[in-house]
């Protein structure tokens, strides 16, 4: 083997060995040979650390060389691997269905030729590939794997799996959630109570749903008892039960799924009749026809008679009795003076009985007052009311006085009604002297003013009168009293009467009250009315009355008339001359 010399720029010697192709031995003679020539030319020992490291470099490149290659053999087989894997487009949800309705399930898969899809329950198979496992006749699969459940039910809630059979399982897990309707299972009445009045109800009602449904309670064309329209329970309590709270109440359940549920429940009260009367003071004449009414309520239904006094009455040609609901009506025809009194309808039922008494009456109405509230004169104030009497009124009784101080006036009323009351007692307890008070005056009809609270004896209280249109003076608080004639009288049905108040304070509130009389009797007192004078007089021009006739000038102060106000009739009470009158005129 020949033994060359490289060319080298160091100083340091090497060699390296070539074998000529055709000597077969150089292989196993290189070693010794290599050995040989070392040991001939190589004199020191750095020389054969240099030759080394240029020996070694060669063997590291190349093994580099072949682990990059070998890594990159390994990602493309990896990735190779990889896009032919088995893999999930649908991901993992939950879902929500209304009973009844169709459940889908969706398992979008890829690169699954050679693998089988699978749906899963719990530890129940539905189905595998293509096949359907399960016996239940709703479930099939429907575009690839997705899962179809027709009609569902509230068992078919729960998690369902999608799964690849690879050699560790790939899956995706749907959770389905079935929405119920609400629906009323109980209520503990069985939907009729039927209690009696006092006691006390309790009535539970319990409904089912999912999600579970909020149950309210109201009350069929009307509120509860406890004054709301609705009560967010499912119970609902009732105390001291009365007419008044039976009725229909409907429990209403409400899951915002579906049509909400509801269910009614009849509350039945028992009790004893209560009547009430429509009108307690019945008003009528003679050859009229009257109604008595009485509105009888009770459990059961009670049975009604009608009294007159203590004698029971029957059905005739003038009394004529009606039912209807629980109305009950008296109709007396052509009444007769002595159908007049007390009468009284008479309801029972098993348990008990009531009694309700109302009152047939030939005397007038309460008179209603219709003058304006405040005079324009600063002295005296005109008047006027008006009456319902089916008889021609004979007589009117009038009682003023100034408002007591501390009285506040709210409309054409006062505060403080117990002065009135009190008087009023005592002007009613006069009326029978008041006949006698128009027996004076030149043939005329005349009134009389008296002074005190105690009647009309004419008895001068702290004020005086002595002739018509002087200035009267009393006391505060103390009442006049006036009856006025009704003449001529007038046989319309609504009657009434003016009358010019004089002597007054300016810028003063009075009140007033007045009484009316027919041939049955007085009526009752009207409620106080509130009149006030003004500071100064209205303008009034004296010609008006000066251009009046000597029978227009006899006195202006009392007007009566019918219901035709049209035909008023002006009455002259105290004769007057032309020229007296006048002056008075004036000098007011």
């Amino acid at each position: 083997m020949p033994l060359t010399k490289p060319a080298s720029s160091r100083s340091r010697i090497a060699y390296k060995f070539e074998c000529p192709s055709h000597n077969n031995n150089c292989s196993s003679n290189s070693n010794s040979g290599k050995m040989a020539a070392e040991a001939r030319t190589i004199s020191q020992r750095g020389h054969i650390h240099d030759q080394r490291q240029v020996m070694i470099l060669p063997h590291i490149m190349f093994l580099a060389i072949a682990l990059v290659s070998l890594h990159l053999d390994s990602v493309s087989a990896q990735s190779m691997m990889t896009k032919n894997e088995p893999m999930f487009i649908s991901r993992s949800e939950t879902f929500k269905f209304i009973t009844g309705e169709t459940i889908v399930l969706p398992c979008e898969v890829a690169n699954t030729d050679t693998y089988v899809v699978a749906w899963k329950r719990g530890i129940a198979i539905l189905t595998a590939g293509s096949v359907k496992v399960t016996p239940d006749p709703r479930v099939r699969l429907v575009n690839g794997f997705n899962l179809q459940i027709r009609d569902a039910l509230p068992t078919d809630a729960g998690d369902y799996i999608c799964q690849i059979a690879t050699m560790d399982p790939r899956e995706i897990t749907h959770t389905v959630e079935i929405l119920v309707p609400p629906r009323i299972h109980h209520i503990s009445t069985g939907g009729h109570l039927q209690v009696k009045k006092g006691s006390s109800v309790r009535i539970e009602c319990s409904a089912t749903g999912n999600p579970m449904p909020n149950v309210t309670w109201s009350r069929k064309n009307n509120i509860l008892p406890n004054g709301e329209e609705k009560l967010h329970s499912h119970v609902l309590s009732i105390e001291n039960v009365d007419r008044h709270k039976g009725g229909v109440y409907i429990c209403t359940a409400n899951n915002r799924v579906g049509q909400p549920a509801s269910s009614q429940v009849v509350l039945h009260v028992l009790f004893s009749p209560e009547i009430s009367v429509e009108r307690p003071v019945v008003f009528s004449g003679e050859g009229h026809e009257a109604t008595l009414v009485c509105i009888v309520h009770g459990e059961t239904q009670p049975e009604v008679i009608w009294f007159k006094d203590t004698m029971q009455l029957d059905t005739t040609e003038r009394h004529i009795m009606e039912t209807r609901g629980s109305r009950h009506t008296l109709i007396i025809r052509k009444v007769h003076p002595q159908d007049f009194g007390n009468y009284s309808c008479v309801a029972e039922n098993q348990l008990g009985k009531a009694r309700k008494t109302l009152q047939l009456s030939g005397k007038p109405n309460v008179a209603v007052f219709n003058s304006p509230p405040i005079s324009q004169y600063k002295d005296r104030y005109n008047i006027s009311w008006a009456v319902d009497s089916h008889s021609p009124i004979e007589e009117y009784k009038l009682s003023f006085r100034k408002l007591p101080q501390g009285h506040e006036v709210v409309g054409n009323a006062i505060d403080s009604p117990s002065s009135l009351s009190s008087s009023s007692q005592s002007s009613s307890s006069s009326i029978s002297s008041s006949s006698q008070m128009y027996g004076s005056g030149s043939g005329l009809h005349a009134h009389r003013i008296g002074s005190n609270m105690n009647g009309f004896s004419g008895q001068p209280g702290s004020g005086s009168y002595s002739g018509y249109g002087n200035v009267m003076h009393w006391g505060h608080s103390d009442w006049r009293n006036v009856v006025l004639p009704a003449v001529p009288v007038s046989h319309h049905y609504v009657q009434g009467m003016s009358y010019m108040v004089r002597g007054l304070d300016p810028d003063q509130h009075y009140e007033a009250t007045v009484q009316s009389r027919n041939r049955y009797g007085w009526s009752d007192l009207t409620n106080s009315f509130v009149f006030s004078t003004s500071s100064n007089d209205g303008l009034v021009d004296p010609s008006t009355y000066l251009n009046l006739s000597d029978n227009e000038m006899r006195d202006l102060s009392v007007t009566f008339y019918g219901s035709s106000a049209i035909n008023r009739q002006k009455l002259g009470l105290l004769a007057l001359s032309s020229a007296t009158l006048a002056l008075s005129l004036l000098v007011a």
